[in-house]
């Protein structure tokens, strides 16, 4: 068992009660008011500089280390999801319609952890460490956010780490791969415009519903016939909305729908094949529409040198981890936007039950953690933190 588990372990429980804490009072985007207040308290606990009302919300922390020393970026996110909870465990959350079900109450009682740690050691990294407690991750818009309110200033970090507990793998399973891990997202929405009339006179109308699924079946083909079967991406219909009575064909009929993935190439591809679909089928059947794009997040990349020292660090825990080093998702992420402009790598902690029937989806009601996931995670922090302590920039 390394040093840096054994820190981990001996603050595990009060990990665990933040935590719940967290997880009792969930709060969504932009709207983390009371976490953002508890988080400043601790972190002025501690004895870190604090600033507040950065993104928005946003809370950064700074352990300051010595000149000429690396400044250490630790990203973590804040907000909970307009999700209803499902559990039955006495820390549910008492926010109606609030869960915390994507683990970033988990996430933030990690960050506390490594701060306590860090700054009540009596051998204090010499690196200067940025702890970066971030909100609105869940709509993609809070890391833009906190850049553009001056988060990778003063100082500059020169490095960016982050993790996420990880329902999808067990407890005891990492995952650790350089390059593209997360995927790209864009979303899009279409509004078909035909004439509507009588069910039992479709000749005197132009039917949107028909051309709305034409237009389907066409992006349906865009992963299957147009993207290269060596790559991956996915081009999904989320919602679709039209009439509200079964004998007559509407005016107008809503669809909307998101693209993933791992390159600006395969982005590219996607772009051009919906918008030549869309436009190609509303004229062949003879309707208006109204199409928007919007890119939400790019890829999450990991850099290569520093995914190996991340291996290095999660074996010197010397706790037996699964460690997989070629796992990526089509889900996004907005540590995207940090990791294109600082080196650094974001990593899998695998927080699933042992039993495959109390293990349920991110975005899911019953969502829930394996609870040692957090010192894993702790002591992964401590040993990378420890890792790049070493050089000088």
């Amino acid at each position: 068992m390394s040093h840096s588990y054994q820190r981990a372990l001996s603050i595990k429980q009060q990990t665990v009660d933040w935590r719940r804490q967290f997880h009792r009072h969930p709060e969504l985007s932009f709207a983390e008011n009371r976490t953002s207040a508890f988080i400043t308290d601790r972190l002025r606990e501690f004895g870190l500089e604090v600033e507040t009302d950065v993104g928005k919300t946003g809370v950064v922390g700074l352990l300051r280390g010595e000149p000429d020393w690396p400044c250490i970026m630790l990203r973590f996110d804040m907000d909970a999801l307009p999700l209803s909870e499902q559990n039955q465990v006495d820390y549910c959350s008492q926010e109606q319609g609030r869960i915390h079900a994507c683990g970033h109450d988990a996430h933030m009682a990690i960050g506390l952890s490594v701060a306590k740690l860090l700054s009540e050691s009596p051998e204090k990294p010499r690196s200067t460490i940025k702890f970066v407690f971030q909100p609105a991750e869940e709509i993609g818009l809070g890391a833009k956010a906190m850049i553009a309110d001056g988060v990778l200033e003063n100082p500059q970090p020169d490095f960016a780490l982050g993790v996420h507990v990880w329902n999808e793998r067990p407890i005891g399973w990492v995952g650790a791969s350089s390059g593209a891990v997360m995927a790209g997202s864009d979303v899009f929405s279409l509004r078909i415009t035909g004439k509507g009339g009588h069910g039992a006179a479709p000749h005197q109308s132009t039917d949107p519903i028909v051309a709305a699924a034409q237009v389907i079946n066409g992006l349906q083909t865009i992963v299957s016939r147009n993207v290269d079967p060596l790559d991956q991406a996915v081009v999904s219909l989320g919602s679709i909305h039209g009439g509200e009575a079964k004998n007559i064909i509407p005016e107008e009929v809503q669809i909307g729908g998101t693209l993933r993935f791992y390159n600006e190439t395969t982005q590219q591809l996607l772009h051009r094949r919906i918008n030549e679909i869309v436009n190609g089928t509303l004229a062949a059947m003879n309707c208006k529409g109204d199409f928007v794009l919007n890119q939400s997040t790019k890829p999450v990349i990991n850099d290569s040198a520093l995914t190996l020292r991340a291996i290095k660090a999660f074996q010197s825990l010397s706790l037996g981890l699964t460690i997989d080093t070629n796992y990526r998702t089509l889900i996004s992420e907005d540590m995207a936007y940090f990791l294109n402009m600082v080196p650094g790598v974001f990593l899998f902690v695998g927080c699933g039950s042992l039993d495959q029937d109390k293990r349920f989806p991110h975005h899911h009601g019953c969502f829930n953690i394996d609870e040692e996931c957090m010192t894993i995670a702790v002591a992964f922090l401590l040993e990378m933190v420890e890792e790049l302590d070493h050089e000088t920039v």
